[in-house]
């Protein structure tokens, strides 16, 4: 059997790991711009604080505590999840709840002084160094094709697909068909006419920043499991990037999300693998370019109409 089959499903599944965490972290940049039509640009440096902060809570737990896998890591996750949404609900009240009405620029000046802080506020308590995250997820499902190439799928990227399907199932649930979900649909509509019909939109867009909070933590905690290391700097790139998918995706759009960051981890992940490492970077932010030359609302994304 030719090699080439195992090697694109190999890749095809390295990528598919890797878009997750794109789409955990893009969501929280649309729903943001879905609804107050401004970019949170330290939504990168709470993707770093889940990771710091499910680390802090394995070396409390104990690796050798004796409590069952599953549990440590959904310990983990939830309160890497507590904390960011503390985090993000005050980056939303600092950083943009007092710049409301301002031109764009202004809040956008401020989100970025906002990551700029955090991410020195990290590296000043925790150290600017590499960290090692212990492997609690080892092994892999190991799939031959001949005698000449395995596909390997390590539990630590299974699990970051699992998850990401998961909640990525749960929130469209939780947008369709609460109360809140159907209020944030209308604050993305039209917000002005939302809060004249008695919706209070500023617990809404807290609600937004906070839900893509605790998704982007998820995010940090698995990847920081699967990748072994994290450091301060870790989440200024991924949040680019992220950034970059949900862009692609159409931003404003939750499926556009998914879709922009799987898309982008798949691009990634066969540049490396076919053309170079170094080259990776340059396909993906290349086909962002080629997407928005033919379709500048990106590939779900709608024309935005002007309201009157």
């Amino acid at each position: 059997m030719s090699d080439l089959l195992p090697q694109l499903i190999q890749q095809f599944f390295n990528g598919l790991s890797l878009g997750a965490i794109y789409a955990l972290i893009a969501i929280g940049y649309t729903m943001v711009y879905g609804i107050i039509g401004m970019i949170n640009f330290a939504h990168g440096e709470i993707y770093m604080i889940g990771a710091y902060a499910g680390l802090v809570t394995l070396s409390v737990i104990g690796v050798s505590s004796g409590l069952p896998l599953i549990l440590i890591i959904l310990i983990m996750l939830l309160v890497a999840a507590a904390i960011t949404a503390a985090y993000g609900f005050a980056v939303e009240k600092i950083a943009y709840a007092p710049l409301r009405g301002s031109p764009r620029l202004v809040p956008l000046i401020s989100a970025i002084g906002m990551s700029i802080f955090l991410q020195n506020w990290v590296a000043l308590g925790q150290g600017a160094r590499d960290m090692a995250v212990p492997a609690l997820v080892t092994g892999a499902v190991q799939i031959p094709f001949g005698d000449a190439f395995t596909v390997t799928a390590p539990y630590s990227r299974i699990m970051i697909i699992v998850v990401t399907v998961v909640l990525m199932v749960a929130l469209s649930f939780f947008i369709k068909y609460s109360r809140m979900g159907r209020a944030s649909r209308a604050c993305s509509q039209d917000l002005r006419m939302a809060n004249l019909l008695g919706i209070d939109t500023s617990r809404v867009i807290s609600f937004t920043f906070v839900i893509g909070a605790m998704l982007a933590a998820v995010g940090g905690v698995l990847i920081a499991l699967a990748i072994g290391k994290l450091n301060p700097y870790i989440g200024f790139l991924a949040g680019i990037k992220a950034f970059t998918a949900a862009v692609l995706g159409g931003i404003g759009s939750i499926p556009g999300a998914m879709l922009g960051g799987v898309l982008l981890g798949l691009a990634e992940t066969f540049a490396a693998a076919y053309i170079s490492s170094q080259y990776k970077d340059i396909v993906a932010f290349g086909l962002l370019v080629l997407i928005l030359l033919f379709r500048p609302t990106g590939l779900l994304g709608k024309p935005e109409v002007q309201k009157v």
